[in-house]
């Protein structure tokens, strides 16, 4: 059996305490399962400022993601399992093929409208929190 979190009470949510003390606030739909992975946002054609989709994968590992089909531009926000932000892919360009990574373990990727990391002050080491988010087991 795999951890999987999944939404609970109120609409799920990822904070971001930046180094600076502030606080970027994001409501996410969960892509907690295999075939909500594959999915994420592809085919979309916007998203709000303030939206994004929380990638959640049952261990840490080296992830990779790719724009295939994603026509929006998007920051990947990626998240060890200790909760702090390990790297962050800014701008990633649409409809592209060509590997996204940090290179490093991540348990958890926030995709944001691209700009949006650097708008909100957000970097490697900032502290991230769930909100209506919770942890059970499933088999995946």
């Amino acid at each position: 059996m795999a951890l999987q979190l999944t939404a609970c009470r109120g609409d799920p949510r990822v904070v971001v305490v930046t180094r600076g003390g502030s606080e970027a606030a994001f409501e996410v739909e969960l892509a907690d399962t295999p075939a909500k992975r594959e999915m994420g946002l592809m085919y979309r054609r916007e998203l709000a400022d303030g939206h994004g989709m929380l990638f959640i994968f049952p261990d840490e590992s080296v992830l990779t993601f790719w724009m295939k089909n994603t026509p929006i531009p998007l920051d990947m926000i990626f998240i060890g399992s200790d909760m702090k932000i390990v790297g962050i892919v800014r701008e990633a360009v649409p409809f592209t093929e060509s590997p996204r990574t940090v290179g490093l373990p991540s348990r958890y990727v926030l995709e944001i409208v691209g700009g949006g990391a650097q708008k909100r002050g957000i970097q490697v080491g900032d502290k991230v929190l769930f909100e209506g988010v919770s942890a059970e087991a499933v088999k995946e």
